[in-house]
């Protein structure tokens, strides 16, 4: 039997298109596996977001293709944001792949490997608005949470994103569908279902005319065997009274929100076709916290955008000291070929940007680590996922979504499995994580 082993890089999203991709490739009777080095085909799911990411992809490609002929491998296979942005070119560049697929034909995934070891060289592209957002699903994390995507593509086109570029246009998914899917997954055993899109506060609005998110929330918060709904990239300008009292009234709901507000400078954030200003953005929050008791929010910021000045760097600093957010990232903006702001020739020092993303990094540090001293005393869910060698367990909080949070280290009082929710008491903190002991009971 052939086997295929699937890298995928980049967000949760490109995660969720893997795994339909791989659900299709069982389908068609090939295995699954774990171990690239062992696999007859790899599939190589890209990202092209952003440099770093770009070039990941790129060196995670070449590795493979020089990986064939001495094991193996017999047919590399190219797919996901990369492939789909650059197309052609990539194709040319690197004849090592035997199949580069644009997103618009993942849906012929499983046809294209077998043309592939058959001998024929696949370049295939389509309407990005061809990515099937429907059908069965081979998770690729454990077994207990999952993404749920409820959208494709953005219309909020900041002028720093390739996204609209390389998904397109905003189109959600109907929520029967949704809904469908959370209650097969949910009978499959997860218990976490993490709610994402490029932007899902806007959910509904291309099908429906008005926000739907705060009723598809509750709705799947009706499904038997959910435990946890989180909400993940939400866009300032579109946090509603209704998401908030929704987020606050449903007990399954995560106490977490995550709202990317990119800066702190009005002037910065209307020439990244954003709204708001520093004032605006900390009014929202403190809108989420008084209607959310216990609220953890997280943001995401951008330093070194062109003409960024240093009193435009001053009001990020500011809207960080001010924002207090429990969880923050910032990243050095990167240059984008064919966005407005990649075409400004008024581009900062790259040198210059990751120093002013650092500089916001350190200054966050002391605000998470507050954070995480008030929890001490605290009595938390946590659920497990895993044990290290120490014998301590570690899992996350309703604050902690999955990658990109910290975790909760503690003792337990007995044998525990991963997707198993355990009490824990917190006791300590370690930089950003929490320390503890499973509570009596």
């Amino acid at each position: 039997m052939v086997k295929v082993g699937i890298v995928s890089l980049g967000c949760s999203k490109n995660q969720v298109d893997a795994e339909l991709m791989m659900a299709l490739i069982c389908q068609e009777g090939f295995q699954l596996c774990a171990d690239p080095a062992q696999c007859d085909v790899v599939l190589v799911n890209t990202c092209g977001f952003i440099e770093d990411a770009k070039r990941e992809s790129i060196e995670t490609i070449l590795e493979f293709a020089a990986g064939k002929g001495k094991g193996p491998l017999k047919c590399l296979v190219v797919t996901g944001c990369l492939a789909e942005r650059y197309r052609e070119e990539l194709a040319a560049e690197i004849p090592e792949a035997d199949v580069v697929l644009g997103i618009g034909k993942n849906q012929e995934i499983a046809a294209a490997i077998r043309r592939a070891l058959a001998g024929d060289r696949v370049v295939e592209f389509a309407p990005k608005e061809a990515l099937s957002l429907e059908g069965e699903r081979v998770l690729a994390n454990p077994p207990y949470f999952a993404y749920i995507k409820v959208a494709e593509g953005c219309d909020n086109r900041c002028s720093y994103c390739a996204i609209p570029l390389i998904r397109g246009g905003f189109r959600s998914r109907r929520m029967e569908h949704i809904l469908e899917e959370v209650r097969r997954l949910a009978a499959q055993g997860v218990r976490e279902m993490n709610l994402v899109a490029q932007d899902t506060s806007r959910y509904g609005l291309d099908l429906y005319g008005k926000y739907m998110l705060p009723e598809l929330i509750r709705e799947a918060c009706k499904v038997e065997g959910v435990r946890w709904v989180r909400v993940l990239y939400c866009y300032p300008d579109r946090i509603t009274d209704e998401l908030i009292q929704t987020m606050a009234a449903e007990p399954k709901v995560c106490k977490y929100i995550d709202i990317p507000v990119q800066h702190g400078s009005g002037k910065v954030l209307k020439e990244m076709n954003r709204t708001g200003d520093r004032q605006s953005i900390l009014e929202v929050v403190r809108r989420i916290r008084e209607g959310i008791p216990g609220v953890v929010v997280r943001t995401t910021m951008i330093a070194g955008f062109p003409g960024e000045t240093e009193e435009d760097f001053a009001e990020l600093q500011a809207l960080v000291a001010e924002g207090e957010f429990q969880r923050l990232g910032c990243f050095a903006y990167s240059q984008e070929e064919d966005t407005p702001a990649g075409e400004r020739q008024d581009q900062l020092d790259e040198e210059l940007r990751r120093r002013r993303a650092g500089l916001i990094m350190e200054q966050q540090a002391p605000i998470a680590f507050a954070f995480a001293q008030s929890c001490v005393g605290k009595e938390l869910e946590v659920l497990v996922e895993g044990r290290r060698k120490d014998g301590r367990y570690y899992g996350r909080s309703y604050m902690d979504a999955p990658d990109i949070d910290t975790r909760v280290y503690f003792t337990g009082k007995k044998d525990h499995r991963p997707g198993e929710f355990v009490q824990v008491t917190v006791t300590g903190a370690s930089d950003y994580d929490l320390l503890g002991e499973e509570a009596p009971r």
